[in-house]
C-alpha cells in the first residue's frame, strides 16, 4: 500500500466501522420503551390489613391534588428525615385547606437493607390512601423508580423529590406557584418545574477538587450541547410536572440510571413542553449512592447514546398522551 493509499483506505475502514456501529445501536434499541412490572410491582400492600391492593394508572383522571414520588435506594437511614419533613408540610397543607389531597409514593428500587419496613411504617401511621410503598424485585435505576412511580399515581400534580432530604421539603409552595404561572401564561396544562441548586454553584466549587469541578462543568457543557438547553441544573431531584405534561414524558422515557433527567428535559423540549426553573434551598448530604468519577463517566456516555439514538431514529418520540 503506497502512502497514497492509507488515508483512503483508512476513512473506508471508518465509514465501515461507523455503519456497523450505526446498525447494531439502531437494531438493538427499543423505538418506543416498553414499560414492564412483576405482577408483585403491580400492588402495594395495606400493612394493617396486609392485603394487597392494585395500584392505578397515571392514564386514569386525576383523584387528588398532588402525588409526591420518592425513589429510594437502600435508604433505611436517611429516609425518616425527609418523610417526616414531606408529610409534616402534607398535613399542614390538608388541614389549611380541606380541598387539599396528597399521596406519597415511597418506591424501593431493590434495596438490600429496610427501606421498605421503614416505608411502611409511615404507610401504617398514615394510611396506605397516603401514604404508599412500590417494592423492585430487583434494582432498575432512579430513572426506573421515578418513572414507574409515576405510573401508579393519582395526583394532578406529579413531585420527584430525593429521600435523602437534601432539598427542602416546604420550596414545594415555590414550585407550584411557578408551575401555575406557566400553566395560565401559556393557557396549557402541561408544564414541569425544576428545583434548581445554580445559584449554590459557587459554593459548591469552592469546597469541591478541581477534578471534580472540572468533571462538573464539562458534564454541564456536553447537556448543553447536546439535548438539553436554557436550564442551568438538570440533575436536581426536585421536579413538579402536570398529569399532562407526566403521560407525555415519561411514557417515552428509555434512560433508567442518573442520566434519566436530561432525557426527560430533552423530550419536554422536543414536545414544547413549558419548562422553569426555580432556586430552592439544598444541603450535601452524607452517603450519596454517586460514585463521583465513574458515575459522571456513565452521565456522559448516556448523554452520547441519548443524542445519538434520537438522530439516528433508533429512539422515537410518540404523540403526546393528553
Amino acid at each position: 500500500m503506497t502512502k497514497s493509499e492509507w488515508p483512503q483506505r483508512f476513512l473506508k475502514f471508518l465509514s465501515i466501522f461507523y455503519l456497523q456501529f450505526v446498525v447494531v445501536i439502531y437494531m438493538t434499541s427499543e423505538r418506543h420503551p416498553v414499560i414492564c412490572r412483576s405482577e408483585t410491582e403491580e400492588y402495594f400492600v395495606d400493612p394493617v390489613s396486609s392485603t394487597k391492593k392494585r395500584f392505578p394508572s397515571l392514564s386514569a383522571p386525576a383523584e387528588l391534588q398532588l402525588s409526591v414520588i420518592v425513589p429510594a435506594y437502600n435508604e433505611q437511614e436517611r429516609l425518616p428525615k425527609m418523610m417526616d419533613e414531606c408529610l409534616d408540610y402534607l398535613e399542614a397543607r390538608r388541614k389549611e385547606s380541606e380541598h387539599f389531597q396528597y399521596e406519597v409514593i415511597v418506591v424501593d428500587d431493590g434495596s438490600s437493607d429496610k427501606t421498605t419496613e421503614v416505608a411502611l411504617k409511615y404507610s401504617h401511621k398514615f394510611g396506605t390512601d397516603k401514604v404508599r410503598v412500590l417494592t423492585f424485585e430487583k434494582n432498575r435505576g432512579k430513572g426506573g423508580a421515578v418513572r414507574l412511580g409515576m405510573m401508579s399515581s393519582r395526583g394532578e400534580h406529579l413531585l420527584f423529590a430525593d429521600a435523602d432530604g437534601a432539598s427542602s421539603f416546604p420550596d414545594y409552595s415555590k414550585v407550584e406557584m411557578k408551575m401555575r404561572k406557566i400553566c395560565d401564561s401559556n393557557k396549557t396544562n402541561e408544564a414541569i418545574v425544576c428545583g434548581s441548586r445554580a445559584h449554590l454553584q459557587d459554593e459548591a466549587v469552592a469546597t469541591r477538587s478541581l477534578f471534580r469541578t472540572l468533571l462538573m462543568h464539562g458534564f454541564h457543557f456536553m447537556v448543553w450541547l447536546l439535548c438539553v438547553r436554557g436550564i442551568r441544573d438538570t440533575q436536581c431531584g426536585f421536579k413538579l410536572l402536570t398529569r399532562q405534561a407526566a403521560r407525555s414524558t415519561f411514557s417515552n422515557l428509555h434512560v433508567e440510571r442518573w442520566a434519566f433527567d436530561v432525557e426527560l428535559l430533552y423530550i419536554a423540549q422536543t414536545l414544547g413542553i413549558p419548562i422553569g426553573e426555580v432556586a430552592i434551598n439544598w444541603k450535601e448530604i452524607d452517603g450519596s449512592k454517586m460514585v463521583p468519577v465513574w458515575s459522571w463517566l456513565q452521565m456522559g456516555r448516556d448523554l452520547l447514546l441519548i443524542r445519538f439514538r434520537y438522530l439516528i431514529g433508533a429512539w422515537q418520540l410518540k404523540e403526546k398522551e393528553l
